[in-house]
């Protein structure tokens, strides 16, 4: 049997990518500070060794316990961690989960090895704003690339805006929330805009065949084979909860009505942020249907406590802009 280290993996996607290991045969170690509940706390399966990947020894410490085939590492947001991983686990094949905001132009879609990555100063490096989230990941690629050519099996693993049970961003929460709670719902611009994403499931499946099939010092973009709009998420949404919704798409003006902007709606991007994944197609990772995986996700969404709020532009303002729009 072979074994699998997964460097975070009690949250959301190394969640899901423990279970997939689980699933396909593999004994698994999570590595991480113990700081969130273990959702495997009671699987015999799964072990866990505590620790902090910011400190060497530990890291040392955990390869030389477990002696990974593979190590899955889901928490790398800084390139000098991706550095430090690829050489205490050289002798395993490694897999970082990067992001495609590591992608540095607005291509559609954005493919492997021809769209740029984003630069990545030093100090971008080792800044931990938002806003240098996407050339940290670039610059973690760029590791990956190097250590490959020390001949380490290091591969990365791009997924879009990720969605799913137990998702703690509450993005996708807070439009659930919205088409289970209100027959009317306003979405920013025509609501056609595409901005890809992916389910849970799908990135921890692809993260296991990367590990298995991929080629060391290549990237594989993930996200659902079939995108849809904005409208056509809560389209979706209304359909798998069994309701009803009336999708109104404001502009500029409207939206300025009720003190709104486009950019305070989740999930909202103005330009198409779409990824090829024909690369990790070629590998036989397939995607789930999306209605299937969207009526997963609302059905853990009803049992759970999230409601995406912290997202919420505010209903008053909402309703100011429906009153608007009414009115021509």
């Amino acid at each position: 049997m072979d074994t699998a280290l997964v460097v975070g993996g009690t949250r959301f996607i190394g969640r899901y990518t423990v279970t997939e290991l689980l699933e396909h045969g593999y004994e698994v170690t999570l590595f991480n500070r113990g700081n969130h509940e273990n959702p495997f706390s009671d699987d015999d399966r799964a072990t866990h060794i505590e620790g902090d990947r910011n400190e060497e020894t530990a890291l040392e410490a955990a390869t030389v316990s477990v002696e990974p085939d593979l190590v899955i590492d889901c928490v790398a947001y800084y390139p000098e961690q991706v550095r430090t991983a690829t050489e205490i686990f050289s002798e395993a094949r490694y897999v970082y989960v990067s992001s495609g905001s590591s992608y540095g132009a607005e291509h559609v879609p954005k493919r492997e090895g021809e769209t740029p990555l984003s630069p990545c100063s030093a100090d971008q490096a080792t800044d931990d704003s938002h806003e240098t989230y996407g050339a940290r990941k670039a610059e973690g690629d760029r590791a990956v690339f190097e250590a490959a050519e020390r001949g380490v099996g290091a591969m990365a693993v791009r997924p879009c805006v990720v969605y799913g049970p137990h998702d703690y961003t509450e993005r996708l929460d807070y439009w659930i929330d919205r088409v289970l709670n209100h027959d009317r719902v306003v979405v920013p611009g025509d609501g056609q805009h595409l901005w890809h994403r992916v389910y849970v499931v799908d990135v921890a499946s692809a993260l296991r065949i990367v590990g298995e099939e991929g080629e060391p010092g290549e990237a594989y973009n993930v996200g659902d084979r079939r995108l849809l709009t904005l409208e056509g998420v809560l389209e979706t949404i209304a359909a798998v909860a069994g309701t009803e919704v009336e999708v109104v798409p404001a502009g500029d003006r409207e939206l300025a009505a009720g003190g709104l902007s486009p950019e305070e709606f989740t999930l909202y991007q103005a330009y198409p942020h779409v990824m090829s994944t024909a690369k990790l197609s070629n590998l036989g990772w397939e995607s789930t249907p999306v209605e299937e995986a969207m009526a997963r996700t609302v059905d853990e969404h009803e049992g759970s406590d999230r409601d995406g709020s912290e997202h919420d532009p505010g209903r008053e303002a909402e309703e100011r802009v429906l009153g608007v729009l009414d009115t021509l």
